[in-house]
């Protein structure tokens, strides 16, 4: 599924917090404000989650389908740094009418290497993405899940992929019963 490549005025209205005075204004905290501020400059904000003792760490956009009309984007199991260049190198190709599409695959993201693109299953959203949820007042936003791949560029979608890079990467395109139970589904 492509969505359009640009703002017009045939799209659907953003709810964001940006677009609609939702009347809570005055109550934005300064990571609300610093969000704010990174979307109305760069058209997209990186919310990173590090990893702590419960699992590894994810990041994620907000504020894609603001400026552009396209799904928000999250990526599972790297190193901090390395997700949000990960969702900036993105971000920018999204801006620049390039952005990521469903069931296809695109190289040289992250160090050189493929990474693929799967619909998030909307079920997931208050477990992940509660910052986006805020931001925008409602999902489902859509969201696309960046994954990359083991040593030998096979994604979490395969079988034979290496068990660190599937473990480190939740199914986020089946829905939370679908999941095997572990770390992804914990605060479910």
């Amino acid at each position: 599924m492509i969505y359009s490549r640009a703002v017009s005025a045939h799209q659907p209205t953003c709810p964001c917090v940006i677009c609609q005075d939702h009347g809570d204004r005055d109550q934005f905290d300064a990571t609300d404000r610093n969000t704010i501020g990174h979307v109305e400059e760069h058209g997209w904000s990186v919310v990173q989650i590090p990893e702590d003792d419960l699992g590894p760490g994810w990041a994620f956009t907000v504020g894609l389908w603001h400026s552009h009309r396209q799904p928000e984007l999250a990526i599972f199991g790297l190193e901090i740094d390395t997700m949000k260049a990960c969702l900036n190198t993105l971000g920018g190709q999204t801006a620049d009418g390039w952005p990521p599409e469903p069931d296809h695959e695109r190289s040289h993201i992250i160090d050189g290497d493929p990474v693929l693109f799967k619909t998030i299953e909307p079920r997931w959203y208050k477990a992940f993405f509660g910052s986006a949820i805020a931001f925008y007042r409602r999902p489902p936003i859509p969201f696309i899940q960046v994954l990359w791949a083991d040593s030998h560029e096979r994604f979490p979608t395969d079988s034979e992929c290496e068990p660190t890079a599937r473990d480190r990467q939740p199914s986020l395109w089946l829905r939370p019963d679908q999941h095997p139970r572990g770390v992804w589904t914990q605060d479910l």
